[in-house]
């Protein structure tokens, strides 16, 4: 009898403009048009952010965006920040040494080989929300199993994007699309192999 075991999927999901800009999304310091989310946020978005943490096993994310969080999402209450707050978390990190976020586990080393070991342990579906330098990694080493876009009506003409400059080429196959009446809407694709 053979037994095949499955790897776990990494689920990409990036908040963007129409014109693939991923930085600051939520008010970072990093841009001049940081918060560029927040004029349409609307119920059925935040239900549909609700759902996809919930579903999800763990949280893989680079330090800036760890940083970011751990700065935030203690102070929040409710079932969205129980989640977030008790969830595993691993962050890919070479400088970061004493993780104070409950439940955070640091990936020191070779970014790739750490990742591709998670992929391989036990457990359940892995997010990477943000982390634009890890994702740009993650793309580049072919561990990105689904990708999911959520796209505001919006431009802001320059930042990190959140696919790297590269000579790859990927294909990507659609699996659902949803849309919000503010206007946002949510592509989710899936690697092909």
């Amino acid at each position: 009898m053979c037994v095949y075991l499955s790897m776990r999927e990494i689920t990409v999901t990036e908040f963007t403009t129409l014109d693939g800009v991923m930085e600051a999304p939520g008010g970072e310091p990093s841009h001049p048009h940081t918060g560029w989310v927040a004029d349409f946020q609307g119920e059925e978005h935040m239900a549909w952010k609700f759902q996809e943490i919930m579903a999800t096993d763990a949280l893989l994310i680079g330090r800036v965006t760890y940083e970011s969080f751990a700065g935030a999402w203690p102070t929040y209450e409710g079932p969205f920040a129980d989640k977030m707050n008790s969830m595993p978390k691993f962050v890919v990190s070479n400088t970061l040494t004493e993780p104070e976020w409950n439940n955070t586990t640091v990936l020191a080393g070779d970014a790739v080989d750490a990742v591709r070991a998670l992929k391989e342990s036990d457990g359940g579906p892995i997010q990477v929300p943000g982390s634009g330098t890890l994702v740009h990694t993650l793309l580049e080493a072919g561990l990105v199993d689904r990708l999911t876009l959520m796209t505001f009506p919006v431009t802001i003409g320059r930042g990190m994007r959140v696919f790297p400059d590269s000579d790859l080429k990927r294909t990507f196959s659609l699996e659902s699309t949803e849309s919000f009446p503010l206007g946002v809407t949510v592509a989710t694709y899936r690697a092909a192999s």
